[in-house]
This record gives C-alpha cells, sequence and structure tokens, in this order.
C-alpha cells in the first residue's frame, strides 16, 4: 500500500544563493510510512493529563528571591489596560512601548534564519494556510516571532501564549503585539497566569482554532479539557517536544484523540540539528553566564545519551572536562562508550563529580538522595525538555535554606553549611539562562511551517486519527533549504544510478527507519 503526499519541491536551480525556491504542492508517491511510536515511554515518563506540570509551567512557590529589576515587574500585565498604536486591545504584554527595541531583535532573526525567510518569500502568494485559525503555545523569541510572522504571510490568522515562564523576550512580544498580532505571555509568570494566558488564546467570541502549533503539550491539554466541543473540529496538531509526544501518545492509546498530529520532534532535522547542534553550542555558553564556570578538569556527570546529551557531552569534553555518562538504553549507552566516555551509574560518582547535567526528557533522574550525597558547590542543571528531571519539590523542606544569588542562580544550602548550585530551578537551562544559535531554530521554525502546511492541506484520509513523523520528503526539504546558506552544492543522481538505486532522483533519499 502506498500513500500520497504532498510536499514542497526545491527548485533545480541550486547553482547560487539567489536561488529562486519555488513552492509547488505536487502529488509524490512513495512507500507508506510506518508510524514510529516513541518506544520511551514508561510510566514514570508519561505525564498525567489531569496534573499537568509539564516544562512550560512553574512552582507555586518561590525559592527566596525574585528576578525582578525594577518595581514595574512586580505589576500584573493583567492589571495594566495596554492599547497598540492601531488602537487594538487583544494582547497582554510586559509592555507595549518595548516594540521598536523588539522589532530590531526579530529583524535580525530574519537575517539568520534563511532558510524560513525563503519560505515564506516562496509561498506568499500562493498562501497555503489561508484559513487556518492556529493557536501556538512555544518559546516567545525573536526567532518564533519570525516564526509567528511566517504563517501569517502563509495565510494563517494566530494566536500565541508562551509555553515557558521564564523564556518570553518582553520586547519580542511587544513587537508582535504592535503588529496587531495576539500574544499573550512575558517573561517570569505565575502558574495563574500562565493558563490565564493559553485560556486568552481560545476563549474568543466569533473565532475557533482549526490548528494548533505546541511545545510541550499545554495547548493541546487545555482544548482537550476545558473545551472538548473544539478539540473536535481542531484539523491537526504539530508538537515539538519528547513531552508533548508523551502525551499525544497517551491519549492515542486511550482512543481519546480525535485529530491527526505530526510529531516533530523525533524528525530528523529536529534531532540531529536542534537537539544536538544547539546543545553543543549553549550549553557552555549558558553554565559560564550562570555559574561562571571553569571547565577544564572539571568532573562531569550527564545523564542520558540521545542526542541533547551527545552535544552536552561533546562540548565539555572539547573544553577538558571529565564526562561520566548515565544511560538506560544499552545502545546509546554502548555509543558513549565508543565515544570515550565513560559510562556508570549516577550513584556511583555523585560524591565526587562538580556538575549534574540532565538530558533525559523523564523525571526523578536526580533525587534527593543524590543531592545529599553531593560535594559543596556542585551545579546541578537540566538540559532536558522536561521540568521534572531534577526533584527540585524534595529541596523545599524546612531543614534546607534556599539562597537566591542572582537571576537562574540559586544556592541551597544543607544544615552542615554545604551548598549546592541549582540553575533556572531546574527547568531547561539554555533556553532560560541564555540564547540559543538563531540557525538552528531555523531549521526547526522552518519545520514546524511545513507540519502545519501538511495537516492543513491534506485530503480527507490521508491522515488518521493518530501520531505521525513528519514525511521524509519534508525532512529533506528543509536541510536543502538551509544549504543554500553554505552555498553548497548537491550532486544528483544520473537516471540509471538512480534506477539502480530504486530511488526517484529527487528523493526521498533514505527509509523511514533509516539512522542519520
Amino acid at each position: 500500500m502506498r500513500k500520497v503526499y504532498s510536499l514542497v519541491s526545491l527548485s533545480k536551480n541550486r547553482e547560487s544563493k539567489d536561488a529562486v525556491i519555488s513552492l509547488n504542492i505536487k502529488q509524490i508517491q512513495y512507500p507508506e510510512q510506518t508510524r514510529e511510536f516513541d518506544s520511551r515511554l514508561t510510566k514514570t515518563g508519561r505525564r498525567s493529563l489531569s496534573h499537568s506540570i509539564s516544562h512550560s509551567s512553574t512552582d507555586s512557590n518561590g525559592s527566596g528571591g525574585s528576578d525582578a529589576e525594577n518595581p514595574e515587574d512586580e505589576v500584573s500585565p493583567r492589571d495594566v489596560q495596554q492599547i497598540n498604536s492601531k488602537g487594538s486591545r487583544d494582547f497582554c504584554i510586559k509592555n507595549i512601548k518595548l516594540a521598536d527595541f523588539g522589532r530590531r531583535e526579530i529583524e535580525l532573526a530574519e537575517d539568520e534564519m534563511t532558510a524560513l525567510m525563503a519560505l515564506r518569500k516562496a509561498a506568499q502568494v500562493e498562501k497555503p494556510l489561508a484559513g487556518a485559525k492556529i493557536v501556538g503555545c512555544t518559546h516567545v523569541t525573536a526567532q518564533t516571532a519570525v516564526l509567528f510572522e511566517t504563517l501569517v504571510v502563509l495565510g494563517a490568522q494566530c494566536r500565541w501564549a508562551a509555553c515557558n515562564i521564564y523564556s518570553t523576550q518582553d520586547e519580542v512580544a511587544a513587537a508582535l503585539a504592535e503588529q496587531d498580532l495576539p500574544v499573550f505571555a512575558w517573561k517570569g509568570e505565575s502558574e495563574d497566569d500562565f493558563w490565564w494566558c493559553i485560556d486568552r488564546c481560545v476563549n474568543v467570541d466569533g473565532w475557533e482554532p482549526n490548528m494548533i502549533l505546541d511545545d510541550g503539550g499545554d495547548m493541546t491539554h487545555w482544548i482537550y479539557k476545558k473545551y472538548p466541543h473544539l478539540f473536535k473540529k481542531v484539523k491537526g496538531i504539530v508538537e515539538e517536544s519528547i513531552t508533548g509526544i508523551h502525551r499525544l501518545h497517551h491519549l492515542s492509546k486511550a482512543g481519546k484523540l480525535c485529530v491527526p498530529a505530526i510529531n516533530v520532534n523525533d524528525s530528523v532535522t529536529k534531532q540531529k540539528f536542534d537537539n544536538l547542534y544547539c546543545c553543543r553550542e549553549s550549553i557552555l555558553d549558558s553554565l559560564k553566564k550562570t555559574a561562571d564556570i571553569m571547565f577544564g578538569g572539571k568532573q562531569v556527570a550527564v545523564c542520558g545519551y540521545g542526542e541533547v546529551g551527545k552535544g552536552c557531552s561533546a562540548a565539555l569534553k572539547a573544553m577538558g572536562s571529565v564526562v561520566y555518562v548515565t544511560e538506560i538504553d544499552p545502545i546509546c549507552a554502548l555509543q558513549a562508550c565508543m565515544d570515550g566516555f565513560r559510562l556508570t551509574k549516577l550513584g556511583d560518582v555523585v560524591r565526587q563529580v562538580d556538575m549534574v547535567i540532565t538530558c533525559t526528557g523523564n523525571k526523578n533522574v536526580v533525587v534527593r538522595e543524590h543531592m545529599d550525597l553531593m560535594k559543596n558547590g556542585c551545579v546541578v542543571c537540566n538540559m532536558g525538555r522536561s521540568n521534572t528531571e531534577i526533584d527540585v519539590s524534595s529541596l523545599r523542606t524546612p531543614e534546607l535554606v534556599w539562597q537566591h544569588v542572582r537571576a537562574q542562580v540559586d544556592h541551597i544550602i544543607w544544615p552542615d553549611g554545604r551548598r549546592i548550585v541549582l540553575l533556572a530551578r531546574g527547568r531547561v537551562l539554555n533556553l532560560n539562562s541564555s540564547t540559543v544559535p538563531i540557525y538552528v531554530l531555523s531549521i526547526t521554525a522552518t519545520t514546524q511551517a511545513l507540519a502545519l502546511i501538511e495537516l492543513f492541506n491534506a485530503p480527507e484520509g490521508r491522515y488518521k486519527q493518530d501520531v505521525y513523523l513528519l514525511p521524509k520528503k519534508l525532512d529533506e526539504y528543509v536541510a536543502s533549504l538551509h544549504l543554500l546558506t553554505f552555498d553548497a552544492h548537491l550532486t544528483e543522481l544520473t537516471d540509471e544510478q538512480a534506477k539502480y538505486m530504486g530511488l526517484n532522483k529527487y528523493g526521498p533519499f533514505k527509509p523511514t527507519y533509516y539512522r542519520y
């Protein structure tokens, strides 16, 4: 049996950076994609739909200090009436006066996100998302703003909330609001603020979403639980994170997923570029900015050797750190050993290491028992996509003193005077404490845009009420767009070679099960 997928085709003119990229919705035949459910689902890894504590939410109890820099931060944006220059009030942000600053940041991001801008230019006439009403719950940064505005140029109506309470760039949110784009997000939201913002995106008179772009599953969760009548009308869901994918599979296995979804997290372009290369570069910057760390000679335990763990381990090793790796998967464990890392259990090295970095997407990877044994000054942080990898709640006990040092840095002091350094309160370190490479985010954003186009334009019956991987052809197209940045020139198969290999000359070039 064969499936027909729509694809975005690349112009044959690959000889120049200025090559014209055309967006043609064509009918291409290739073998049926085998659905690959995430085999890592476990009872501890699945997220409860009735009690959401995803990476985007916050603890209700603070750590004893505020990151506020001025008195204005003490006033909730919900209590302030703001209006943009066009007279619109359909937004809730920190300060609309920051719009000019945010616009400059967005323009800088556009210069680096060349592929997404090429997609915007190629499809702006055709408008493949005309009629799409998208509710988004992602990080609100200059890079995601480029995606947001691209979707609008392609014909979509969008409403946006933040998936993380600390990662919002307030000036960028202001720039979006100034352009009459409904955005509800600010840095330092409370738990109540977080869900209020999501609800303001959905609960709108005369406007019903038909597409969801999610990063963590919170928007999907909210619509499913609070507005089931709207959930049934949604045409498709695009999910970026492992947490959100777990939740979608949970719904699917329970027979409650009544809409098709594309798993962007496990697409090749997301795994190999965002998770690996992005984390390889941003882990060092994040640790330097928060903890002023010298890496040479430091002993580090990296929990998990997936793509995120591989990137973090490689960066630390290159800086002269001694890296230990913990892993549950024997294949990933063997890779760690072959890459020159010492495979161990956290409990066996926790007394001696200077840093512990979680990269698993699971929960309770580092628990109180581990932290009770850590040496004085040990740095603990999370690079994985789950808020629960470090059991921060176990540290909120009377005998421990929380000392807020500066933004995203807390000292947890034991009765004997020993302390550990907790970064970003256990949330994703690079997204909360630093910046990530714009170019890598362009790859992810382009993938998300194409996944939305694919689901929205798919004919009836192409996708069932299930979770799918991004079609291989679209993964290859995303990579092709980004090759133009490097003035790179692909080799093309001859007709004879294509026939010998049993391939279409223009792809896909690898089967779905191929591991890059």
